[in-house]
């Protein structure tokens, strides 16, 4: 199929599962936050679970070929798998800089970083049982994590601790694709968000965490989310490079950004995961915006190389407004294919 469409990896999180309002009023967080869930301990589990469904039936009901599980069960895309791992002071988090510049509470690493058991197995299970459907599951980059952390142990030193944070990854990807994954992404923003570290070790660890797998793997850099972060560039400080990496998509915002598609052309050998979804407005795009947004890639990127997606998560978005914005995008891909289709004949 050309112009294949799936999520990023979150989708719109329930109000009756997650206190919606105040996950809104703070940056993503990266340690367990459990005063944002609505329900009690004893039905949590059973409540996300619930949520989940919910999830993949928006997706199947929009149309998209590639779904995830929503990501229902996290507080945010990177906290789930970063606070499993040993070597974690779950007690007493640390603190350090997000990517705008203000103190975040951190996972605070005391210890060598090993993971213990898989995290996300019984998730990508729990999707597989309840869709015949494509799907993906989303883990935080080595990179990202060691970002995203206060390092006591290793001396100090985050590029020690992202080695360490790759072989996790690594684990937890043989797992996921051994469960039967069809597509396992790696959420890597700190890539675009602190590019000279990345060049310095980032990229090093990113593929040590991709080494020796086989199967569908993307690599997703973004500006942060659009509801917390506003003022972005219009290119990438750290693209280039991936043409190095060993995955084999590279997925990009492109829509809100109005990013300059000659860039893609740097990226050869890659699928590219577009973003054709602007997330920072409350409009819903038409077929015809979509499908010009992805035929602006085609003179870099051939057709059957290009995934469709919206510019990041959807997890800020109102439930109704995220199902809206999935429909469109499954309008203009079929709108593009059908391009296609006669233009064969």
């Amino acid at each position: 199929m050309l112009f294949p469409t799936t999520v990023v990896g979150s989708y719109p999180q329930p109000e009756w599962l997650i206190d919606r309002e105040a996950l809104g009023k703070r940056f993503p967080p990266r340690v367990r936050m459990r005063e944002l869930w609505r329900v009690a301990d004893s039905f949590l589990a059973e409540a996300q679970e619930d949520a989940t469904l919910a999830a993949i039936k928006a997706q199947e009901e929009a149309g998209i070929d590639i779904i995830s599980d929503g990501e229902m069960r996290r507080e945010s895309y990177s906290n789930r798998f970063a606070t499993a791992l040993d070597g974690i002071d779950l007690d007493t988090p640390g603190v350090a800089l997000d990517r705008s510049g203000h103190p975040n509470p951190v996972p605070r690493v005391v210890g060598r970083i090993r993971r213990k058991h898989a995290v996300e197995v019984e998730d990508l299970r729990f999707l597989k049982a309840h869709t015949s459907r494509r799907v993906k599951i989303t883990l935080p980059g080595p990179f990202t994590m060691s970002q995203q952390a206060q390092v006591e142990f290793y001396g100090g030193s985050r590029e020690a601790a992202a080695d360490d944070y790759a072989l996790a990854v690594n684990q937890e990807i043989h797992d996921l694709f051994a469960a039967g994954a069809d597509v396992v992404q790696i959420d890597e923003p700190y890539l675009q968000a602190r590019p000279e570290e990345a060049r310095a070790y980032g990229m090093r660890a990113l593929n040590r965490a991709l080494e020796g797998i086989v199967g569908e793997t993307v690599v997703h850099i973004c500006f942060g989310y659009a509801a917390v972060i506003h003022a972005r560039p219009s290119g990438y400080s750290f693209l280039p490079e991936l043409r190095g990496c060993r995955c084999t998509q590279i997925s990009l915002e492109a829509a809100q950004p109005g990013l300059d598609y000659s860039v893609l052309s740097g990226l050869s050998g890659k699928k590219v995961m577009l973003g054709v979804i602007d997330l920072s407005s409350r409009e819903v795009e038409t077929p015809e915006v979509v499908a010009d947004r992805a035929r602006r890639a085609l003179p870099f990127v051939g057709p059957q190389d290009l995934v469709l997606a919206p510019d990041c998560g959807m997890k800020y978005l109102p439930r109704e407004l995220a199902f809206a914005k999935l429909r469109a995008l499954v309008a203009g891909a079929r709108l593009l294919r059908r391009e296609f289709a006669e233009g064969a004949q």
